[in-house]
């Protein structure tokens, strides 16, 4: 269904995965885990939401009230698929752009993911596939934790002192993207018992993400189209506790509009450290 809302903004119904909260905690397994071991507990689950185009809403958008936004960002990338491109053209232009975007006093570009909706191309790359689960990268455990990993330790605790925030820099390989949007959540409509913390299972370490369950309060949005030339910042994580939105949550979805031969999405996504 592609129509308009009473606020004048087309949308579209899609069906998102959704965490149910047993209260148990539940694990994720990014390796194939020891015999009996399943890859991923916990109980999911599907419900059809309205996803609202957020081309409309621009102007208003902002990372430290909805905790996304759009911007044009021009690369001098050739091809997104070379690993040492990539580290040494992109990962510079993401840091100007987001210290830009912030005003921050630095920020680091930690890590990249390229993700490819078909088959052949991940594995030709060795790209990873869309994610199909309303998530938030970051908790309150594992956002400074981050931070701990990557500095050296002085400066990990110098800087933990302060501000700091995780942003995620979201782009198309190729565009228009068509097939496998990227979905993002208000973050001022998600409410603290909405995240539940769930364990990802590395082969040396264990990560902590935030899995969303439903509410119907939460208000979901794209950029239909999206071009090569465009960037989706994401906050995944924000150390002040003032009331301005600390996470948002992101998942791709099925574009029920999207045309029958729509070439696979393929993008590629950053982390950066934003501190202040």
């Amino acid at each position: 269904m592609d129509n308009n809302t009473g606020e004048g903004l087309k949308y579209v119904e899609a069906v998102l995965n959704y965490l149910v909260d047993t209260g148990e905690k539940p694990a994720v397994h990014l390796y194939p885990p020891p015999p009996g071991t399943p890859q991923r507990t916990g109980r999911y689950t599907t419900s059809t939401v309205t996803i609202r185009d957020g081309r409309a809403l621009l102007p208003q958008l902002a990372l430290d009230k909805q905790g996304f936004l759009l911007q044009r960002h021009e690369t001098g990338v050739v091809n997104f698929y070379d690993e040492p491109e990539v580290q040494a053209v992109y990962y510079p232009e993401v840091e100007r752009l987001v210290q830009a975007v912030t005003g921050a006093a630095k920020v680091v570009v930690f890590d990249h993911t390229w993700r490819c909706a078909a088959a052949d191309k991940r594995a030709e790359h060795g790209a990873q596939e869309p994610v199909r689960m309303a998530h938030n990268d970051y908790t309150p455990r594992s956002g400074p934790q981050r931070v701990r990993d990557l500095l050296a330790a002085d400066e990990a605790e110098a800087r933990l002192r302060r501000r700091f925030v995780e942003i995620n820099v979201w782009r198309p390989i190729r565009g228009p993207v068509e097939d496998t949007p990227l979905a993002v959540c208000d973050g001022q409509t998600i409410a603290p018992q909405d995240l539940v913390a769930t364990d990802l299972k590395y082969r040396d370490r264990t990560g902590e993400v935030y899995v969303l369950t439903f509410n119907p309060r939460h208000r979901w949005y794209y950029f239909p189209r999206m071009q090569s030339n465009e960037a989706l910042l994401l906050k995944g994580y924000d150390s002040l506790t003032d009331g301005r939105t600390r996470f948002t949550a992101h998942t791709a979805f099925d574009d029920p509009t999207a045309p029958p031969q729509a070439a696979a999405r393929e993008s590629i996504e950053i982390r950066t450290l934003v501190f202040f």
